[in-house]
């Protein structure tokens, strides 16, 4: 629910539920503050493979305010953001017994409770050249951003964040950050982030209870360090987005499989070796390729991440699809068709086999494959500010594991 100018409320052409409120939404812009108020509900119907069939419902509210500091204070340049949210539900995956990585449901997630998303302040100079960013802030926002318009997470979302979520934090969570960006010329910018890497953060008990703090818990184990080259460029008037990215996070990290003398720790049952740092790299492109700039027309996108194999359980990730809005002459519509695979780290497969050898017990179920996703949706809006979505998904491979098992969603 954006702000919007001063007008007759009209449900039909209204990008906001409530409209202006009586005057109220175009008062608090003439001020600089615009406040919003979202809701997103995922239910989803499971009709094969996993041990049940059933459904499971989770949501997500959001509600955040947007501060022209120019305008409230005269503070030029600067802008300030607050989000709160509030998640509740069950994970379709866990309940139905499916087995898979990646959630089919994405806003589930980060502990079913609330959480202070983003509090941070942003001040540009040099006339936006420059901008710089401090605050409590999740990764995602800023580095290998990509939209949520699909509904599993292979397809949403900061695409890193699937593979190493232990340290690179998305939405819902955040960790105290700063961020600087160069507008290096027209069409491309460079950026680095300094985020915290604390594990309490992505503790459900501790968001549980400390959700909306904006406290600075003990545990902190190093920073995490993403850069990102941005070029984006407009083909016939069309644009694109292709983002050039990679991390390092300084906090050490345990190796899958050797141990501290570096041999294979399933079968020696000692401490694993403690690796210096983790890394990875990332490729985010998008490009409309027919329709009106900004408009109705088709979009294509492609996302890569490949996280190091010493210590990701899913080492590499790739994802691609299309998108065409306003099919059928509906233009607030979109049709969405994505294909997606996630890999399983063979590493951490042969160690969870030899400890099940040495400890004899049953052999875990731990793939070495990929788990294989494909997604198509219709999202239909009766008005601008509502829309329904329908999506089918089809999962191969739950887990990376070879299996027969492939549960089909309608959510």
């Amino acid at each position: 629910m954006a702000t919007s100018a001063a007008q007759a409320y009209d449900l039909q052409t209204s990008p906001t539920l409530l409209g202006n409120m009586g005057g109220l939404r175009t008062s608090l812009g003439e001020h600089g503050v615009a406040l919003s108020l979202s809701y997103v509900s995922e239910a989803a119907h499971n009709y094969s493979g996993g041990k049940k069939e059933l459904t499971s419902y989770t949501d997500q509210w959001a509600l955040g305010t947007t501060v022209d500091m120019d305008k409230l204070l005269g503070w030029s340049g600067a802008t300030f953001q607050m989000t709160i949210t509030d998640r509740n539900g069950s994970n379709l995956g866990a309940d139905a017994g499916i087995g898979n990585n990646m959630l089919i449901q994405e806003v589930y997630g980060r502990g079913q409770t609330t959480h202070m998303t983003q509090f941070w302040l942003n001040q540009a100079f040099l006339n936006n050249q420059v901008q710089w960013k401090i605050g409590r802030m999740t990764v995602g926002e800023d580095f290998a951003s990509f939209s949520c318009d699909f509904q599993n997470l292979t397809f949403c979302g900061a695409q890193p964040g699937n593979l190493v979520g232990s340290y690179w934090v998305n939405w819902p969570t955040s960790q105290w950050a700063t961020r600087l960006k160069v507008n290096a010329a027209e069409e491309s910018y460079v950026q680095v982030g300094v985020y915290q890497v604390n594990p309490i953060y992505v503790d459900d008990r501790y968001a549980r209870h400390h959700g909306l703090s904006l406290d600075n818990p003990n545990g902190t184990t190093g920073v995490l360090i993403p850069v990102e080259y941005g070029w984006l460029p407009t083909w016939n008037g069309l644009a694109g987005s292709y983002k050039f990215g990679g991390w390092y996070n300084t906090s050490d990290g345990k190796d899958l499989y050797q141990d501290k003398d570096r041999e294979p720790r399933g079968l020696t049952g000692q401490a694993p070796r403690e690796r210096n740092g983790q890394y990875g790299l990332y490729i985010n492109f998008q490009q409309q390729i027919s329709g009106t700039a900004g408009g109705s027309g088709t979009s294509v996108f492609l996302n890569i991440s490949q996280a190091d194999r010493a210590t990701a359980a899913q080492d590499h990730q790739l994802a691609l699809g299309l998108q065409n809005k306003g099919p059928f002459g509906r233009e607030l519509d979109v049709i969405g068709v994505a294909v997606g695979a996630t890999h399983n780290n063979g590493r951490y497969a042969a160690f969870m086999r030899q400890q099940d050898e040495r400890l004899g017990n049953p052999a875990s179920i731990v793939g070495d494959g990929y788990e294989y996703v494909v997604e198509t949706y219709y999202s239909w809006a009766p008005i601008p500010s509502i829309y329904l979505r329908p999506n089918l998904q089809y999962i191969k491979n739950p887990g990376g594991a070879r299996a027969t098992t492939m549960p089909l969603s309608l959510a």
